[in-house]
């Protein structure tokens, strides 16, 4: 693949471009093989990987279950996107759109698929009346930085973490372009961040959930290996709400679920039920 200027053709053809995850990139929608998915015991089942829209659902089911919620217990089933696991028949059905995480409802008949994480964590902050605001003024703001986060997370995750971190040839031009757009996102939370807790305001709600599991891991460099390269330091308030959060106990036990990557006592590819976090880890799961 060349670094030099691409004339693009009359009419574009797919070829295989190179890259972490050219294997799975395809121009169609559909399923590429026949796979039912599997169904636990509990009211939820969530099909995801730890990636950061992964660990939204797994993080606001964990909220919820420290809330007292016994409704929302779940069973947690790993989809390895690097496998091509999205793309089989049973979660072609659940998510037409072939992206973790996805999640159905068996509490009501037949269950309710719910997909888009930033759906689900609406879904389930209706369902059961949590870390969503009823006053109307302060539901709007969660809303509107839950719609923030949908709407920019793609140019920090498929702009910049690609070309950064997974592209098969370093260019300065996109890099250089998706490093503004991701800097000036952190410089819109750290402004905000600056006179309020959290996103909302006061009140923990699903919108620190959403942006946390972008910005929040990307601050505590998490991601891509960038936070040198980004000054992430630099942005205080984002800093200090990021790690004020990644101490929260469930959004601890979030990320380990469906995780398949990192120490091996912070993996926990399956969850079906709440001991499993202290017996099913992989490193216990090594040592049995």
């Amino acid at each position: 693949m060349s670094d030099q200027e691409y004339t693009p053709p009359k009419v574009w053809e797919p070829k295989e471009s190179g890259g972490k995850f050219a294997s799975i990139n395809r121009p169609v929608a559909g399923p590429t093989h026949d796979k039912t998915l599997s169904v636990g015991k509990h009211p939820f089942q969530l099909y995801s990987l730890a990636t950061p829209n992964g660990v939204k659902a797994s993080i606001m089911l964990e909220e919820l279950l420290a809330l007292g919620h016994e409704g929302a217990e779940y069973d947690a089933w790993l989809i390895n996107i690097g496998e091509g696991d999205q793309f089989g028949s049973g979660f072609v059905e659940l998510n037409p759109n072939s992206k973790i995480p996805a999640l159905a409802d068996h509490t009501s008949e037949p269950p309710t698929r719910v997909f888009e994480s930033g759906s689900i964590l609406l879904y389930l902050a209706e369902k059961f009346g949590e870390l969503l605001p009823s006053e109307h003024v302060a539901r709007t703001e969660t809303m509107n930085w839950l719609f923030w986060q949908m709407g920019s997370a793609p140019f920090l995750g498929g702009g910049f973490g690609h070309f950064y971190a997974y592209a098969p040839v370093k260019l300065e031009y996109p890099i250089d372009r998706y490093t503004m757009e991701a800097k000036r996102q952190l410089d819109v939370l750290d402004r905000h961040l600056a006179d309020n807790a959290y996103m909302a305001g006061s009140e923990y709600t699903i919108a620190d959930i959403a942006i946390w599991s972008w910005y929040g891991q990307l601050v505590l460099g998490r991601l891509y290996d960038a936070a040198e390269f980004l000054q992430v330091e630099s942005y205080e308030h984002v800093v200090r709400w990021a790690k004020e959060i990644d101490a929260r106990p469930a959004v601890q036990r979030g990320r380990m679920v469906n995780r398949t990557f990192g120490e091996p006592d912070t993996q926990l590819h399956e969850r079906h039920d709440a001991s499993d976090f202290d017996t099913k880890t992989q490193d216990k799961i090594g040592q049995s």
